[in-house]
C-alpha cells in the first residue's frame, strides 16, 4: 500500500473502516478468488457470490449469537426505508404502536409509523434536547400495542441505551444503525432489529435486518413486493440485485471483527477508546462538557461543547489541521462529537485526548 498517514477519522457515518479489511478488498478487487473478474463484476446468481452471501450471513448470526428461529436479510434503502416497511409489515389497522423518542432517528421513524398508522410516544427525551435516555420505569406503553419501537445509540445526540426493556408479549423492534457488534446484546429480547451497514458493519448500501419468525407469520400480506419482509425472506435477499459489494466488504468487516476475538473484545476495546476521551472531558473542569448525561453516554459517539462559538471554531480548525477527521458536531447539538466505532483505532482515540489537553493548555 502507498507510504501515506491514515487521517484520524471520526466521522459519524459512512465512517471508519479496518485497514486490514481495506487492504484484502484491494489486493481482490480486480481478480476475485482466481475468476479473473472483480466481485463487482460477478453474478449474484452464482455460486461464487452465493458463497460470500451465505457465508456473511452466517458470521452475522455467529458473531451476534443469533438464535435459531431469527432470519437475517441484507436488504437496501437504509434504515430509513425500515421506517416505513416496518409499520407498513406490522402495525394492523385496529392496534397502536409506541415508539421511545430518544433523538433525530427515532422522531423520523415515528413520523414514517404515523402516516401508516396510529402511533403514540411510550417516553421521550425531548425535553433536554435528548441529552439522556428514559428510564426503564418511565416507558408507558400498552399490552396490546402492536410493537414498541426503540433506536439503540442516538448519533446526533450522543445518547445510549445501557440496559433494554423487557416488553413481555409486546414485540420489541430497534433501530441499531449506530452501535449494532459494539458491544454484546440479547438478540433474543427484540422481535425485529434492523440496522444501516455504515458505521460499524461495512460501508454504506447495506441495511441488516434481524427478524424473528413469529413476528413475520403476524405481517400484513398485502403490501408492495419490495416492501414485504416475506419476498425477502423466501428469497434469502436475492429478490432482485442485492448490493453485492457491500455484502461481501460486509463479510471482510466480520471477518476481522472474529480475529479480534469477537464482539466481547471489540466491546472491551471500545469501552477504553470511549474512557480516553471522556475521561478528558471529566477532568478539564468544565473547558469540555459534555451533551451526554453521565448515565446515558455513548460508547460510539462522544459529544461535547467548549466554553464559545469561537473556541469551538478554532478547537476544530486546530484539530483539521492535525490530521482529525469528522469532529464537527451536528447542528442539532453544536460543539464537536467523536465517533469512536469498532474500527477507529485506540491510536486515534488517544491522539484526540492529547490534541484535547494541550489544546485546553494553551487555549484556557
Amino acid at each position: 500500500m502507498s507510504d501515506f498517514k491514515r487521517a484520524y477519522n471520526f466521522n459519524a457515518g459512512p465512517s471508519a473502516l479496518p485497514l486490514a479489511v481495506l487492504e484484502k478488498a484491494q489486493a481482490e478487487l480486480v481478480n476475485f478468488r482466481g475468476l479473473g473478474m472483480s466481485v463487482m463484476e460477478v453474478s449474484h446468481r452464482s455460486k461464487d457470490f452465493e458463497a460470500v452471501h451465505n457465508q456473511t450471513i452466517s458470521l452475522t448470526k455467529e458473531l451476534l449469537s443469533i438464535p435459531e428461529d431469527y432470519e437475517v436479510l441484507f436488504l437496501q434503502g437504509g434504515a430509513s426505508l425500515q421506517f416505513t416497511m416496518v409499520p407498513m409489515n406490522f402495525l394492523p389497522q385496529g392496534k397502536k404502536a409506541a415508539y421511545v423518542i430518544t433523538g433525530s432517528w427515532s422522531e423520523k421513524a415515528y413520523k414514517e409509523g404515523k402516516m401508516l398508522g396510529e402511533v403514540y410516544e411510550a417516553a421521550s427525551a425531548k425535553d433536554s434536547n435528548y441529552n439522556y435516555i428514559p428510564a426503564l420505569s418511565e416507558l408507558k406503553y400498552d399490552q396490546d400495542s402492536a410493537y414498541i419501537h426503540i433506536t439503540s445509540n442516538n448519533t446526533i445526540f450522543g445518547t445510549e441505551w445501557q440496559e433494554f426493556p423487557d416488553t413481555g408479549n409486546v414485540p420489541l423492534i430497534a433501530d441499531m444503525s449506530s452501535d449494532i457488534l459494539s458491544k454484546p446484546f440479547d438478540v433474543s429480547k427484540f422481535s425485529l432489529v434492523y440496522a444501516g451497514a455504515q458505521k460499524n458493519l461495512g460501508p454504506s448500501g447495506v441495511t441488516v435486518v434481524i427478524v424473528r419468525r413469529d413476528l413475520l407469520e403476524t405481517a400484513n400480506t398485502k403490501v408492495p413486493t419490495m416492501l414485504s419482509y416475506a419476498t425477502h425472506v423466501k428469497n434469502n435477499s436475492m429478490f432482485n440485485t442485492p448490493p453485492t459489494f457491500g455484502i461481501y466488504m460486509m463479510g471482510l468487516v466480520l471477518e476481522w471483527v472474529k480475529e479480534q476475538g469477537g464482539v466481547k473484545a471489540i466491546y472491551k476495546r471500545n469501552q477504553d477508546k470511549a474512557a480516553l476521551i471522556y475521561d478528558t472531558i471529566d477532568a478539564s473542569g468544565g473547558y469540555y462538557k459534555g451533551h451526554a448525561r453521565q448515565d446515558s453516554r455513548s460508547l460510539m459517539n462522544i459529544t461535547f461543547r467548549l466554553g464559545s462559538d469561537e473556541l469551538e471554531k478554532k478547537f476544530l480548525a486546530e484539530a483539521k489541521a492535525a490530521g482529525f477527521v469528522g469532529l464537527n458536531g451536528h447542528r442539532s447539538v453544536g460543539g464537536c462529537r467523536a465517533s469512536a466505532y469498532n474500527a477507529v483505532p485506540v491510536e486515534a482515540c488517544q491522539a484526540l485526548k492529547e490534541f484535547m489537553i494541550n489544546f485546553q493548555k494553551a487555549n484556557g
